[in-house]
């Protein structure tokens, strides 16, 4: 291969690094209490060509539990997940038109059919996209302590 072949070969794969981090795998967690109780969004985008975003809820009260659930996946201009109070560890999630709950005492996320599409309870805060990354927001003067 001769020099100027292999530059312009270089060349074209530097260019396509930038391409490359485009690629979302991000991490962000509602805290219940402690460093042990929380509920973690994940999104991971697979190739960079690809707008389509994987996500998981993790689910976790340690030692008793702690599960990553895959839900529909999202696009990388992501969509905010509320959060919202369901019962005793137990919260409604909405993201778009899809309603999940997550329970951490049972260690569970599953698809909801909420079809009234009213919240069960009070808000928590919600799951969002700020500068590019995603962030937990807490709703002002709601604490996601679990109901006792």
């Amino acid at each position: 291969m001769t020099f100027s072949r292999r530059h312009a070969l270089f060349r074209s794969l530097v260019s396509v690094l930038p391409l490359l981090s485009g690629c979302e795998n991000s991490a962000t967690s509602m805290i219940v209490e402690g460093k042990d109780h929380a509920l973690v969004l994940i999104r991971e985008q697979q190739h960079f060509w690809n707008d389509e975003v994987n996500q998981y809820i993790v689910v976790s009260r340690l030692p008793a539990c702690q599960r990553r659930v895959k839900i529909h996946p999202d696009k990388t201009v992501m969509n905010p997940v509320a959060v919202y109070n369901a019962g005793y560890l137990l919260w409604a999630l909405h993201q778009g038109g899809r309603w999940y709950l997550a329970s951490t005492e049972g260690c569970q996320v599953q698809d909801w059919d909420n079809s009234g599409g009213q919240p069960p309870g009070s808000a928590a805060g919600s799951f969002e996209q700020r500068n590019g990354k995603a962030v937990f927001t807490s709703t002002p003067n709601q604490a996601s302590q679990p109901n006792p």
